[in-house]
């Protein structure tokens, strides 16, 4: 059955982006597609020009660079549109999108899913999401009102195939229809990427002016990422296809590239002369939660490392784009990945741990083990999965060559934080013989989250008489101290940025399949093992094997509290 209530919609203004729910109620049954073929406009459809993304049609090189222009009409589509992500993140990114005035200034938001919702039915849940999911003090209830006017609902189901021809007449009925950007956000399982990019196509709503976004996983492995991909692509071009990481629209990850390339004195230090190693963590104090059937059949290593933590790699190791914007940075990214030195089998068992928490205590309450907290979703003999690894990996260019990095992500971990941790080498001579104190090796820590920020451990010499005495200090920068603007969520930024046709901070298909090709060997390393992952408490670093990856190169973890 499929609801449109006949409510009348104020003119707003709207944005997307998604990810794959959990929630049944957020996946979207499609009905089998129709012989008829699907019109030309939905097929492979290339954006013309710059213009169709936003961005000034010049033609010259100051166009191509400069930013992209919000259109004025945009139709924000939701699959998954009553899911964990559309609740918990997208509508809430909208609404502080709505209440900075960065919304175009005519947006409708549909959310589609399998609920019984009519209009103001949506309405009420997602009046109770913004309650609870954005804080007190930043909400208003005018505007509050005015995100809800822009709120449609459609209910689709499996049987009714008429449903599809309602979005169609929702989407086309709408002054200035020509003109509209459709952003259409897959919050729901791979498996309906496909289907229901075929179903906007023989619909005729895939054409150039809209833009499809893809929520992690894409994919279980390299086969299945190009069969998700190829499903997609077969509709839509590259150029319309968004693949979001939430990481990469954080702010200390977009100031990454502001630190290096803005600033002249790093880049001589940027490079395997003067930088001894790099540490990149992810480290999660929650377990798996209602995420167990998912989680399971997935592991860190795909839920994790394989996207976010290879990003953060390529934005350290990246080389400097002609300018930072569209495919510069992207092109630079998939360099670092088909640099990667490949893992053997032999390579995996020397240079990768792989963990699994057991009961243990977290922020001193008791915490259950890993298949305690599968519950029903535990295999029968106990589960292999992995929730935590850690690797050894290399860059084999002229810039890297021979410098480490290691890359560490977890689940039940002693505490929640992402870091990027660059550390320098020890100083080639000693100066101070009669010095008391340490003298180690610089280090530059990126803080993704919870406080993003950066800090630049130095050398200095305490005050006193009586002999030098050497102490490690930190130069700090908090954004949230530094900066009296707000930094805007993740999904925020990067949902304007579909808006704006902006695919820099987005994965694109080649980088998603060299990621999974680096992984690959990894991988099937671990199943043909009979080596089970080792445990470690829930509430701990990790399983000691972690620390003696390090110990063995004669280096350490850098934690939260050194």
């Amino acid at each position: 059955m499929a609801h449109i209530s006949q409510t009348p919609v104020p003119p707003t203004s709207g944005v997307v982006g998604g990810s794959t729910s959990s929630d049944p109620a957020a996946t979207v049954h499609v009905p089998a597609r129709p012989a008829t073929p699907a019109p030309a406009s939905g097929t492979s459809a290339a954006f013309g020009s710059s213009a169709a993304f936003g961005a000034p049609a010049t033609g010259t090189a100051a166009g191509a660079r400069g930013a992209a222009k919000l259109p004025t009409s945009c139709d924000f589509t939701v699959f998954g549109g009553t899911g964990d992500l559309a609740m918990r993140k997208l509508l809430p990114a909208l609404y502080s999108r709505d209440l900075e005035g960065h919304l175009p200034a005519d947006t409708r938001i549909i959310g589609v899913s399998r609920s019984e919702l009519d209009d103001d039915g949506y309405r009420a849940e997602v009046r109770a999401a913004l309650h609870r999911f954005v804080e007190p003090e930043r909400l208003d209830e005018t505007v509050v009102e005015r995100l809800l006017g822009r709120l449609h609902h459609l209910c689709l189901d499996a049987h009714d195939p008429e449903g599809w021809h309602l979005l169609h007449a929702l989407l086309k009925d709408r002054p200035h229809e020509e003109e509209t950007i459709r952003v259409f956000y897959l919050a729901v399982a791979p498996v309906i990427f496909g289907p229901t990019c075929n179903r906007l196509a023989d619909l005729g709503l895939a054409d150039e002016r809209a833009r499809v976004v893809m929520e992690k996983p894409i994919g279980h492995d390299l086969e299945s990422s190009r069969e998700v991909n190829d499903a997609v692509g077969d509709v839509f071009d590259e150029k319309q296809i968004f693949r979001i990481d939430h990481y990469l629209g954080k702010e200390s990850v977009q100031n990454l590239l502001v630190t290096r390339f803005a600033n002249t004195f790093l880049e001589p230090l940027w490079s395997s002369r003067w930088v001894d190693h790099v540490q990149i963590t992810a480290a999660e104090t929650v377990g798996v939660g209602t995420r167990g059937g998912y989680y399971d059949h997935a592991g860190a290593m795909r839920d994790m490392l394989q996207n976010h933590l290879l990003q953060l790699l390529c934005l350290v190791a990246m080389e400097p784009p002609t300018f930072v914007g569209r495919e510069n940075v992207r092109d630079e990214k998939l360099k670092v990945l088909q640099a990667l030195r490949p893992l053997t089998p032999a390579d995996v068992d020397r240079l990768t741990v792989r963990g699994q928490y057991g009961a243990g205590l977290v922020d001193g309450a008791p915490a259950a083990g890993y298949n305690e907290d599968l519950g029903e979703h535990v295999p029968e003999g106990g589960s292999r999965t992995e929730t935590f690894v850690a690797l050894r990996a290399e860059v084999q260019n002229w810039r890297w060559a021979g410098v480490p990095f290691y890359l560490r992500t977890g689940k039940r971990m002693s505490t929640r934080y992402s870091e990027i941790v660059v550390v320098f080498k020890q100083p080639p001579h000693e100066m101070f013989p009669h010095a008391t104190g340490p003298v180690v090796g610089n280090r530059l820590h990126i803080r993704v989250q919870p406080d993003e920020g950066m800090q630049l451990l130095v050398t200095a010499k305490e005050p006193g008489p009586g002999g030098i005495r050497l102490r490690p200090v930190s130069l700090d920068l908090s954004y949230a101290t530094t900066f009296a603007e707000r930094s805007p969520d993740a999904y925020e930024r990067l949902l304007m940025d579909v808006v704006r046709g902006d695919p820099t901070l987005f994965m694109r298909r080649d980088e998603v399949e060299a990621a999974w090709t680096w992984v690959a060997p990894i991988l099937e390393t671990w199943a043909a093992s009979h080596e089970a992952p080792k445990r470690y408490p829930a509430g701990t670093s990790g399983p000691y094997a972690s620390a003696a990856l390090l110990e063995r190169d004669g280096r350490s973890w850098q934690e939260p509290d050194q």
